[in-house]
């Protein structure tokens, strides 16, 4: 999930449909138009049809109300909480947990190579 995240910045795609997002977090649109209700930092555009076009943008705030709500157990208030007084940290502390979860990761693939 973490190196979507990733992938997300390098994509030449603008926008995400709500199936995309939740398959890229793992968890049902249900949870993700919840969020979107839930979460003011989640302004997902609607095409003339009504569905919903995430943008990058969008998707990142997904992956870091995801990294509150179900990684680090925050409940919802709390997590708005933190969004709306902290967000730069908390950007910066998912950031440095990424990169070690990346090179945790290419340890261990070293480590099987040897």
């Amino acid at each position: 999930m973490d190196s979507l995240e990733l992938d997300i910045d390098k994509s030449a795609k603008i926008y995400y449909s709500i199936g995309e997002v939740a398959t890229m977090l793992n968890v049902n649109t249900s949870l993700v138009r919840f969020w979107e209700k839930e979460f003011d930092i989640l302004k997902p555009k609607k095409n003339k049809k009504g569905n919903r076009q995430f943008t990058k943008q969008d998707v990142k705030n997904c992956f870091l109300i995801y990294h509150l709500v179900k990684k680090r157990g925050y409940t919802l208030s709390g997590a708005k909480e933190v969004l709306k007084n902290n967000i730069s940290e908390i950007k910066d502390q998912k950031s440095i947990i990424d990169k070690m979860i990346k090179i945790k990761s290419f340890l261990l693939n070293l480590k099987e190579k040897l």
